[in-house]
């Protein structure tokens, strides 16, 4: 009878789940899981560093809502892995991390790349950790990962297998495989709860509407939509909720949301958390009715108290909402117009900075000519802080997953391996890269891993040689003469670094030369990165970093 090992076994539930990529960096715990992803035919991606492993895991994830599956050695490979895997967490993205460890019969024996603790360590950023204790139990091990990853509030998950453990064999025919593992139901909201917030959003006078990741995970972009079109709200969307209702929408809205929110006598939110970026709340006006929807019950009046808050799938929620409003005559026109006004302004008043011809460039207007090259066949990802805020305001995304940025946990370093993942699984779109020039430094040698597997991702750094969102607070509070520790050296050449791993480089201090030098970029169909000289203290730029709360 014919035999296999752990990693057959590994490979084979990956298969099963209909996961048809894997992103690793090589090491001997783990070696028989690629030999038998060889046989069932999974792309195994390497990278340079663990970290963007778990990143690109994460995008894979986020671009195809199936669980992404990194893979990582024993001992360091898997302490590498952490900010990844606390990245997945906060942005509630299913990841699966498979660690390897040393063997469970030299426990406690010094073995090499032996660490205490790992499944433990896990644990916090988790919904779930564990070691599997026998070869013949770790096709039950992977389908209660993935049924917990992909169920309620999607989340990452770590398995820890021990090299003797992995490289066990078994009779092939001994094998019980797991089928129907987890529900594909949705969680429907209360009855109750559901007709009085139609209630409330039907008699409102001014409301407004708001989706963020929650959005996403449910694929609930249209019933989001049909509920904001039926009550006649305006559209605000934040994080991973970006591209779930076009922006050519005519209540889709960006510039405004202070004054909506602060206005507004009822504001829906569903599957958006109220965390810094709604100021814990603070951002809603004491007047407003406000209606909560997520899939996750700890999340619904968290640092806000609310009116309705409906636990359950967003899409299910919403679409119950919408049947609950009888009325098909509600208008809104003044309100509309009054935060359409608003958006005008904004966009008028930023007009001279994105048309800017100052030397050295100013941010916005580089933005403005990132702007022209992204089109709905083309994936944006976003690594850095003031550079991708003011990107996330200019470029247009128009499709669900189309832009990807760090989440709440602002981790900078997520770049190239979102940009793998998107490679993946959009090999015919193009990728286009946001960068600050700190976080190009954290996994920019992953270029080679583009070099590699011929990804022909272009990165526009913006770089204004200083850790721009640390070192604007930091001269208030102390002084110029006290900066520290946030400046970046004038004559780094990361467009250099780029050419010298196989991919191709511009360097770029002229407003005039950005466009092209981006179109010789995507010409060249290599990976590559555009390095452009911007202003340290642009006009009309706040910047910073509000960490005091």
């Amino acid at each position: 009878m014919a035999q296999i090992d752990g990693g057959d076994i590994v490979a084979r539930m990956l298969k099963r789940e209909g996961i048809d990529t894997i992103f690793t960096l090589s090491g001997g715990h783990i070696q028989n899981i690629y030999d038998g992803c060889i046989d069932e035919g999974i792309r195994v991606i390497d990278t340079r560093h663990e970290q963007s492993a778990g990143h690109a895991a994460e995008g894979y994830s986020r671009l195809t809502r199936k669980c992404g599956v990194a893979v990582v050695t024993a001992g360091p490979g898997v302490t590498d892995a952490v900010t990844a895997v606390a990245t997945a967490y906060q942005n509630a993205s299913p990841l699966l991390v498979i660690g390897g460890a040393a063997p469970l019969r030299t426990s406690l024996m010094g073995a090499l790349q032996e660490i205490p603790g790992t499944v433990e360590m896990m644990r916090p950023i988790t919904k779930w950790s564990a070691t599997i204790p026998f070869t013949n139990r770790i096709q039950d091990y992977l389908a209660q990962a993935f049924r917990i990853a992909l169920t309620g509030r999607y989340g990452p998950v770590f398995l820890e297998i021990p090299s003797d453990i992995l490289f066990g064999r078994l009779e092939e025919d001994s094998i019980e495989w797991p089928d129907n593992y987890r529900t594909e139901g949705r969680t429907q909201g209360d009855a109750a709860l559901v007709s009085e917030a139609a209630k409330l959003l039907s008699n409102a006078e001014r409301p407004a509407v708001m989706a963020g990741t929650g959005i996403y995970w449910a694929d609930a972009g249209d019933a989001f939509r049909e509920l904001a079109e039926k009550v006649q709200a305006p559209i605000y969307l934040n994080d991973m909720g970006r591209g779930m209702v076009h922006q050519e929408h005519p209540q889709f809205m960006s510039r405004t949301r202070r004054t909506a929110f602060s206005e507004a006598d009822v504001i829906l939110f569903a599957g958006t958390m109220m965390d810094f970026r709604l100021r814990y709340g603070k951002s809603v006006g004491p007047q407003a009715k406000v209606i909560a929807v997520d899939i996750d019950p700890t999340e619904i009046g968290r640092n806000r108290g609310i009116d309705v808050g409906i636990e359950g799938d967003p899409r299910a929620v919403l679409n119950g909402i919408t049947s609950e409003i009888s009325s098909t005559s509600i208008k809104h026109d003044d309100w509309l117009a009054k935060l359409r006004d608003g958006e005008t302004k904004i966009v008028e008043l930023r007009q001279k900075w994105l048309h800017s011809d100052n030397d050295p460039i100013h941010p916005l207007r580089l933005c403005n000519e990132i702007a022209k090259f992204v089109d709905e066949d083309t994936t944006v990802v976003g690594d850095g802080g003031d550079i991708v805020g003011l990107a996330s305001q200019v470029l247009p995304v128009n499709r669900p997953s189309q832009f990807m940025g760090p989440g709440p946990l602002g981790t900078l370093g997520v770049g190239t391996g979102f940009c793998m993942a998107a490679s993946v699984v959009y090999p015919d779109k193009r990728v286009l890269m946001v960068n600050g020039d700190g976080s190009f430094g954290l996994n920019g040698f992953d270029f080679d891993t583009f070099v590699r597997f011929n990804m022909p991702v272009v990165s526009v750094i913006g770089n204004d040689r200083q850790w721009g969102q640390i070192l604007v607070g930091q001269a208030k509070m102390y002084g110029d003469e006290r900066v520290v520790a946030t400046r970046l050296g004038d004559n780094a050449r990361y467009d250099k670094v780029v050419e010298a791993l196989g991919g191709h480089g511009e360097f770029v201090t002229k407003p005039d030369d950005i466009a092209p030098a981006i179109e010789r970029a995507f010409a060249s169909g290599k990976p590559a990165c555009v390095n452009v000289i911007i202003d340290q203290t642009p006009e009309g730029v706040t910047g910073g970093y509000e960490f005091m709360g």
